[in-house]
C-alpha cells in the first residue's frame, strides 16, 4: 500500500481557501491587540478618536472606532465572536464589500443618532453586521445550505441580538442596530451577483470542501 500525503496548496499554487482565512483573521485579531497594548501603554489616549455624535471632529472616529476597545476584556469579548464570524464571511468570499458596507452603516448611524457629549468605541458594531449578514444570506440567494448556516450561527449567538435593543449602560446599542442593518444591506446587495454568479457557472453552486479553490460600546463593552 502506498501512503502520500494530500496536497498543501490548489492548482493556482496557492494554500487552501479556509488556511487563507484563517491567516487573516489571525492577523486582524493579532493588530487589535497590537492597538490595545499600544493604547493602554499611551494611557488609553487614543480610545478619544472614537466616534463623536454629531461633531464634525468626530466623524473621523468611523474610520477608527473598531480598531479601539476599552481594554482587553472589551476587546476579547469583540475577538472570540469576531474571528468565527469573520472566518466564515472570507469562507464566503463576501468580507471585503460586506464589511465595508457594514463599517460604513454602523459609523455613520452612531454618529447620527449616538449619545451627545460620548466617545464610541468597539468592533461589535462590525460584528452585529458579520453576524446579521451571515444570518440573512441565505434568504436573498435562497440557498438552502447557506439558511441551514444561518439556523446554526442563530442558534449560537442569536442571543447578543438583543444588544440591538436599548437600555444596557454603556452599551452603544446605535452601533450593534445600524450595523445589523449594514449587514442586512449588504447580504441584499451581494445577492444579485450570487444567482447571477450561479447561473454563469452552474458548479458555484456545488458545495466546496475544505481546502480546495473551484460590542462596540460608549466608552464600554460588548458583546455581552
Amino acid at each position: 500500500m502506498t501512503t502520500y500525503d494530500a496536497p498543501t496548496v490548489d492548482v493556482a499554487g496557492r494554500r487552501p481557501l479556509w488556511i487563507r482565512s484563517a491567516v487573516v483573521m489571525a492577523v486582524i485579531i493579532a493588530t487589535l491587540y497590537v492597538v490595545e497594548a499600544i493604547d493602554t501603554a499611551m494611557n488609553n489616549r487614543l480610545d478619544a478618536d472614537g466616534i463623536v455624535s454629531r461633531d464634525a471632529d468626530g466623524l473621523v472616529g468611523i474610520v477608527f472606532s473598531p480598531f479601539l476597545h476599552d481594554g482587553f476584556a472589551h476587546l476579547t469579548s469583540n475577538a472570540v465572536p469576531g474571528a468565527v464570524l469573520g472566518f466564515l464571511l472570507l469562507l464566503a468570499r463576501r468580507f471585503v464589500v460586506a464589511t465595508a458596507v457594514v463599517w460604513i452603516v454602523s459609523g455613520v448611524g452612531v454618529w447620527l443618532f449616538g449619545p451627545t457629549g460620548f466617545t464610541t468605541i468597539g468592533a461589535s458594531g462590525i460584528i452585529f453586521g458579520w453576524l446579521a449578514f451571515l444570518l440573512v444570506r441565505g434568504l436573498f440567494n435562497r440557498s438552502p445550505l447557506q439558511i441551514l448556516l444561518g439556523v446554526l450561527l442563530f442558534l449560537v449567538y442569536g442571543s447578543v441580538l438583543w444588544g440591538v435593543v436599548p437600555g444596557q449602560n454603556g452599551v452603544s446599542w446605535q452601533a450593534h442596530l445600524f450595523g445589523a442593518i449594514g449587514g442586512v444591506l449588504a447580504a441584499s446587495l451581494l445577492a444579485g451577483r450570487d444567482r447571477r454568479r450561479r447561473q454563469k457557472d452552474p458548479a458555484a453552486t456545488t458545495p466546496q470542501r475544505f481546502g480546495t479553490n473551484p460590542t462596540t460600546s460608549t466608552r464600554g463593552t460588548l458583546p455581552r
